[in-house]
């Protein structure tokens, strides 16, 4: 069995932000001469996600109005983690989405659903970060 692994960094200059890394990770597979695996792609920040869904910006939009509404940022005192940062609404946010996903690799490509896409989303940027690609496989 062959192993794969890759960072790939990010600095993201807005608090959030949700970036499509599909072509990055696609790219790694290639890279990788794996033809039939497994890839696992987690963002190794505590206030990052990793998650698949649509690149469709409404749906964007509706994700951050709706992270918005379960951990906003404002008023920062509300939360007591807030004491030594103010990103205790990021932490929560990355909570909800996720540290990481798991795709299969069928022919040398990624095996998503329909519409499916690999996004990082920031919910603290402004400086560097990074997110972990490894495969295993044949």
């Amino acid at each position: 069995m062959k192993s794969y692994h890759k960072e790939l960094w990010f600095h993201v200059p807005t608090r959030r932000a949700l970036i499509n890394i599909t072509p990055d990770v696609e790219k790694c597979v290639a890279e990788s001469g794996i033809c039939e695996g497994l890839l696992l792609c987690n963002a190794m920040h505590i206030t990052a996600s990793v998650f698949i869904n649509d690149d469709e910006p409404g749906l964007h939009d509706d994700y951050e109005q709706w992270l918005e509404r379960l951990a906003p940022h404002e008023p920062v005192n509300q939360y007591r983690h807030n004491g030594y940062e103010d990103n205790a609404d990021a932490h929560l946010k990355r909570q909800i989405m996720g540290r990481e996903v798991v795709v299969a690799i069928t022919e040398g490509k990624l095996h998503f659903g329909t519409w499916e896409q690999i996004f990082y989303g920031e919910f603290d940027g402004r400086r560097k970060k990074r997110v972990l690609v490894k495969i295993i496989g044949e």
